[in-house]
């Protein structure tokens, strides 16, 4: 224990060069990577935030593989993103279903993380929510899914870099309450609820720049370092006042029901 507290003290001056540089980053404008001519698979692509960040990809004239349980949405979509000169293939998939999921992989120019591991090339990008790093009350089985989210991106990032396969970037997009329906309006002081348009905004420019953890507003971040650093008790009065509320919740039923 105490060779472990003597070699944490001996990383404080390297601790410092990497807050400095994290600090001058901040003010400099990354280059964006270009995605032109990259396959692009995007789940959900029949609706949402799915279906916006198609059209993102496809104004950049990226290859599109759009999947959705839904056939009409997700024809929809592809079609737009020819319109907007990107070649977009759609294919109905059940994401919930394995069986579903390979065979339609084999109908793509990708298979996934294997062979991105074996050229060292790609991007994967989960999708989560600020609900992945702080808990809400009623919110308790989304809440679970996100954090499980959040971790999926954290094993693997870690993992890909144990690996050596530093080629392979990711980014995990963890947003407020966005005003998409799932929940009836929501309100919270940490800012007005987001629209879709947003968000998509904020996650084409974190993945073209290849941040890790694309936060939207930027000050779900501090709120997570926050939970990290204070006691239990100041946090249950902050987050009283940060006064998460919405009208209903998929899932839980009101009383009297």
């Amino acid at each position: 224990m105490i060779k472990l507290v003597l070699d944490c003290l001996l990383l404080l001056p390297l601790l410092l060069i990497f807050l400095l540089e994290s600090l001058l980053k901040s003010f400099i404008p990354k280059k964006r990577k270009s995605v032109a001519g990259e396959v692009v698979l995007i789940t959900g692509a029949g609706h949402g935030i799915g279906r916006l960040t198609a059209y993102e990809f496809a104004k950049l004239k990226s290859k599109l593989v759009l999947w959705d349980i839904n056939k009409h949405g997700i024809e929809e979509t592809a079609a737009e993103c020819r319109k907007l000169g990107a070649q977009a293939h759609a294919f109905v998939v059940d994401c919930s279903n394995r069986e579903d999921i390979y065979s339609s992989a084999k109908k793509t120019t990708k298979a996934f993380l294997p062979a991105m591991m074996r050229n060292n090339h790609g991007h994967i990008v989960t999708v989560a929510s600020a609900a992945g790093h702080t808990t809400v009350p009623f919110l308790m089985a989304y809440c679970s899914s996100k954090f499980a989210a959040v971790g999926f991106h954290r094993a693997l990032t870690d993992e890909l870099a144990a690996l050596g396969r530093t080629g392979v970037k990711t980014s995990c997009l963890c947003p407020n309450f966005i005003n998409t329906g799932f929940i009836k309006n929501p309100s919270t002081s940490l800012g007005p609820t987001l629209e879709p348009e947003e968000v998509v905004s904020k996650l084409m420019k974190g993945v073209l720049t290849e941040q890790k953890m694309i936060f939207v507003p930027s000050t779900v971040k501090l709120l997570t370092v926050v939970e990290r650093m204070f006691p239990e008790r100041f946090l249950s009065i902050l987050k009283r006042k940060i006064d998460v509320k919405f009208d209903a919740v998929i899932g839980y039923k009101s009383k009297g029901e």
